[in-house]
C-alpha cells in the first residue's frame, strides 16, 4: 500500500487523505483557534474516491494523517467480458479484470491502451483527477 503522512492542518482542497482506510478527496479543511488550555482543532471534510461517500474527521491541528499515493498506469484491453474488462499491465505484463465504469463502457475497445489508477492496492478505471 503506497501511502505517506502529512500534518492535518497542511491538507489542501482537492488533495487526498485516508479516512477509515478509504481514499478520499479533501473538500474542506477548517482549523479552529486554540483555546486557553487546548490545542487548535482541524476538521477535514472529504468525499470517497471509490464510493463517493462523504466522510469527515476532527483531530488536533498538529496531528498527522495518512495520505494515499495515487499511481497512474497503462494497460492494454485483452477482452471485454460484459461489464468487466480483462487488462494486461504494460509494465509488468500482469493480467487482471476491472469493472468498466458506466461513462466509459462505449469508449473502451479490445486491443486499445487505457489508463488505470492504483490507490492503496485498489485498481480502478474510474477517473480520479
Amino acid at each position: 500500500m503506497a501511502k505517506t503522512t502529512a500534518v492535518i492542518k497542511d491538507l489542501k482542497p482537492n488533495g487526498f487523505v485516508l479516512i477509515d482506510d478509504a481514499p478520499c478527496r479533501v473538500e474542506r479543511v477548517d482549523v479552529s483557534k486554540s483555546g486557553k488550555h487546548g490545542a487548535a482543532k482541524a476538521r477535514v471534510e472529504a468525499i470517497g474516491l471509490l464510493d463517493n461517500k462523504r466522510r469527515s474527521i476532527v483531530k488536533p491541528a498538529d496531528d498527522t494523517v495518512e495520505v494515499p499515493i495515487l499511481e497512474k498506469k497503462k494497460a492494454q484491453v485483452i477482452a471485454i467480458l460484459g461489464e468487466k474488462a480483462q487488462l494486461m499491465d504494460l509494465a509488468t505484463f500482469e493480467v487482471f479484470e476491472l469493472e468498466i465504469p458506466e461513462e466509459k463502457r462505449e469508449k473502451i475497445k479490445q486491443g486499445e491502451e487505457v489508463d488505470y489508477f492504483e490507490i492503496v492496492g485498489i485498481r480502478t478505471l474510474k477517473e480520479l483527477k
